[in-house]
C-alpha cells in the first residue's frame, strides 16, 4: 500500500512539473507579462511606431497616467514595460490597503532615489477608482512636482472615478480588448516559452483550440492564458485538440456593472437603437442587459418612458404596449415575462417617431420658469359663487362644443402674456 501511494506522489509531483504547477509557482498569465514593448500585444493606437505613448517610452519622457480598459487588456503589464523600458523604480501601491503613511515614505525613497542615484520612481496603482479622497490628495503635491509618475490602471470611467485635480495632471491612456489574433499569439508564445511558459510540456495545440480559447476569452488575456493553463493541467496526452477545450470550457461573464458605467453604456445603446428604429440592434441590447442580470422591470421601465419620450402621438398605442409588456412581466417573470418585454421592445424600435411630446412639456416648463405663476384669464375661470360671477369669473367662455367642428375659431386659452406661443409642434 505504502509503495502504490509513493508512487501516486510521484506520478503527482512529476505531473505538477510538467505542468510548470509547482507549489509557490506564479500562474501562468504572471508568468508571461512581458517585459518589453516588442513583446506587448494589442494597443496598436497607443504603442504603434509614432504613437505618444511609444515615443515617450522610448525617449524616457513618461507622464503621469491613467490606463483606462477592461479586465486582462494589459494594464498593469503596460506599467511594468513601461518601468522596466525606461528603467525606472516600479512601486506598486494598493488603492485598498495603501495608507498614507506608506505613501510617505514612499515618496522620501523617491526622493532619495533621485538624488542619488538619478532614477525616477513610477508608482502603479491598480484599479485607482478605489482611492479615497485622502489618498487621491496626498498624491496631488507629489506628481505635480516630479517626484513620483503616477500610472493608474482602472475598468472605471476616470471621469468618474478621479477627481478632477488629479485627473488634470495626468495623461488617460484608453486600452482595448485584446483581439481574437493577439490572444492566439500570446496563447501561442506561452505554448513554446520553455522558461515562462509551458513549452516543457511539449504541447502542440489545434488552430480551432486555440481560437475557441481566444473567442471564449472575450479579449482579456489573463482569461485566455488561465484557460490554457488549466487545460495543459488536465490534457491526457501532448495534443490539444476543440475537444480538449470544450471539455474544460466555462463561459466568461458578460462585461457588465449595474451600478457602472458599462451599464449606462448598454442602456443608452438600447434606447438609441429604438430611437433609431433598429429592432434588431434593439432586442440584442435588451438582451444584453437581462443576460447580465439587469433588473426587467428597469428595462420595462425605460421602455414606458421612451413611448412619450420618442413615438408619443406618432403612435399613440406606444404607450399601452410599454405599459402591458410591464405588467404582463409583474404577473409572468422570467423567463416567459421576456417574451412581452421583447415583444414592447420591437414594437417600440419599428413604430414611427415624433419627440413632440417631451418638447411641449420642456417648452412649457421654460416659460414658468421665465414668467413664474401668471393669472388665469377670468375667462376660464370656474365661477362657482354669485362673488365670481360678479367679478367677471367665466364671464365671455365660449363652450367649443356649441361651435361647429367643436371649436371655438380664434379663441385662445394660454395667460394674456403668452398668447400665440406654441408649445407642442404635431409636425415633430
Amino acid at each position: 500500500m505504502t509503495s502504490k501511494r509513493a508512487a501516486s506522489e510521484d506520478s503527482l509531483f512529476a505531473h505538477a512539473v510538467r505542468a510548470g504547477r509547482l507549489p509557490g509557482k506564479p500562474p501562468l498569465a504572471d508568468r508571461m507579462r512581458p517585459t518589453t514593448v516588442a513583446e506587448y500585444r494589442g494597443q496598436g493606437h497607443l504603442l504603434g511606431e509614432g504613437r505618444f505613448l511609444e515615443r515617450a517610452i522610448r525617449e524616457d519622457r513618461i507622464p503621469s497616467m491613467i490606463l483606462w480598459g477592461p479586465p486582462g487588456s494589459g494594464k498593469t503589464s503596460l506599467g511594468r514595460v513601461i518601468a522596466g523600458q525606461t528603467q525606472a523604480e516600479l512601486v506598486q501601491f494598493s488603492a485598498v490597503l495603501g495608507t498614507i503613511a506608506e505613501l510617505r515614505a514612499i515618496v522620501d525613497e523617491a526622493k532619495r532615489r533621485r538624488a542619488e542615484l538619478g532614477k525616477r520612481t513610477i508608482v502603479f496603482v491598480d484599479e485607482i477608482h478605489r482611492f479615497n479622497k485622502a489618498q487621491q490628495d496626498a498624491f496631488l503635491p507629489h506628481v505635480e512636482a516630479g517626484t513620483i509618475v503616477l500610472v493608474g490602471a482602472t475598468t472605471e470611467n476616470p471621469s468618474f472615478a478621479v477627481n478632477a485635480a488629479l485627473l488634470s495632471r495626468c495623461k488617460v491612456f484608453r486600452l482595448d480588448p485584446l483581439s481574437d489574433g493577439d490572444l492566439v499569439a500570446l496563447l501561442r508564445r506561452a505554448l513554446a516559452d520553455a522558461t515562462r511558459g509551458i513549452g516543457a510540456m511539449h504541447l502542440e495545440a489545434d488552430d480551432a483550440a486555440l481560437e475557441a480559447i481566444a473567442k471564449d476569452a472575450r479579449g482579456d488575456a489573463r482569461r485566455a492564458l488561465t484557460t490554457l493553463e488549466m487545460v495543459a493541467d488536465h490534457v491526457q496526452n501532448t495534443h490539444v485538440d476543440l475537444a480538449t477545450v470544450e471539455a474544460a470550457h466555462t463561459h466568461a461573464p458578460l462585461l457588465y456593472d449595474k451600478t457602472g458605467e458599462e451599464h449606462y453604456n448598454v442602456v443608452s445603446a438600447f434606447i438609441k437603437s429604438m430611437r433609431g428604429s433598429d429592432p434588431d440592434a434593439a432586442i440584442y441590447w435588451m438582451m444584453r442587459m437581462l443576460e447580465a442580470g439587469d433588473d426587467p422591470l428597469f428595462v420595462a421601465r425605460r421602455m414606458i418612458i421612451f413611448a412619450s419620450e420618442d413615438v408619443g402621438n406618432a403612435d399613440a398605442q406606444a404607450l399601452v404596449v410599454a405599459n402591458a409588456a410591464d405588467q404582463a412581466f409583474r404577473r409572468l417573470g422570467m423567463p416567459e415575462g421576456i417574451y412581452p418585454l421583447a415583444h414592447a421592445a420591437l414594437y417600440l424600435a419599428t413604430a414611427p417617431k415624433s419627440n413632440a411630446v417631451k418638447n411641449a412639456w420642456q417648452r412649457a416648463k421654460a416659460a414658468i420658469d421665465a414668467h413664474g405663476a401668471l393669472p388665469v384669464p377670468l375667462k376660464l375661470r370656474n365661477a362657482v359663487t354669485k362673488l365670481m360671477k360678479d367679478e367677471g369669473y367665466g364671464k365671455s367662455y365660449k363652450y367649443p362644443h356649441d361651435y361647429e367642428g367643436h371649436v371655438v375659431e380664434g379663441e385662445t386659452y394660454l395667460p394674456d402674456d403668452l398668447v400665440g406661443s406654441r408649445f407642442y409642434d404635431d409636425s415633430k
